[in-house]
């Protein structure tokens, strides 16, 4: 009679070791999740300097703490919702000090530097970003007259500025000029192509899906027109990380 309850007890062995197994591997994957996030390119380059703290649960992610501003807040949470294996992202951190009125001359100096942050072939560190009544003038140096043009470019396509001056020198041609690119991981490729499609203002409109594997993006998403797309891409082929575009956007 004996050998009749061997199954069953081998069944509630299975069950309970699975019972117990499952928070454990919960809470591997979360600890993975907070992990992958601080060793990212964008905590470790851009959110170095914010006290923000991760808390997973079973892929529900809370941040909380204080950030420098909005834009730091809102690239935490993207960059949050692109790693593997989140379900949300609750974004609760708080800003240091009062952030710019909206449309202001700060707010859009704020938005400028913001955007030409991202793209490679500009140089955020170099140029000197200066508005009055909507007007922005460019200042410092560009590696060559293409790269003066192009932050030009992307300055003036973005929201609330009304024209640009662009003063900024070229520096002489170097004979030592050859970078090696960084390596940066997947989410963070994605909260910068995300960021920079809402940034600009030909794009922020444009409701973008925007998935990374190995550096490859692809958009997803409606526009009305194919210069549209095709603007979408050129923006976000030039982000730091982006490798190649795979435009999958389709015309209303």
């Amino acid at each position: 009679m004996r050998r009749m309850y061997r199954p069953l007890a081998i069944v509630a062995t299975v069950a309970a070791l699975l019972l117990f197994s499952l928070p454990v591997q919960a809470s591997k994957a979360d600890s993975r999740i907070e992990s992958t996030a601080r060793q990212s390119y964008i905590f470790k380059t851009f959110l170095q300097g914010d006290d923000i703290q991760i808390e997973s649960k079973d892929g529900n992610v809370t941040l909380t703490g204080i950030v420098a501003d909005n834009f730091n807040k809102s690239l935490a949470g993207e960059t949050l919702a692109g790693i593997s294996g989140v379900k949300r992202v609750d974004n609760r951190l708080e800003i240091k000090g009062a952030p710019p009125t909206a449309n202001s001359d700060a707010w859009v100096r704020d938005k400028v530097k913001w955007t030409l942050l991202f793209h490679r072939n500009v140089s955020a560190d170099k140029t000197g970003v200066d508005v009055k009544d909507g007007i922005v003038t460019l200042q410092g140096e560009a590696n060559s007259s293409v790269q003066k043009v192009l932050t030009a470019e992307y300055a003036r396509d973005v929201e609330g500025v009304k024209d640009v001056h662009n003063e900024m020198t070229v520096a002489k041609p170097s004979k030592n000029t050859r970078t090696v690119g960084q390596k940066i991981d997947d989410a963070s490729v994605t909260a910068q192509v995300k960021m920079t499609l809402l940034y600009h203002r030909s794009t922020s409109a444009l409701h973008t899906k925007v998935e990374t594997k190995r550096g490859v993006v692809t958009l997803y998403g409606k526009v009305k027109n194919a210069a549209e797309k095709n603007l979408a891409a050129k923006f976000a082929k030039d982000v730091h990380g982006v490798k190649d575009v795979k435009n999958r956007m389709t015309i209303e």
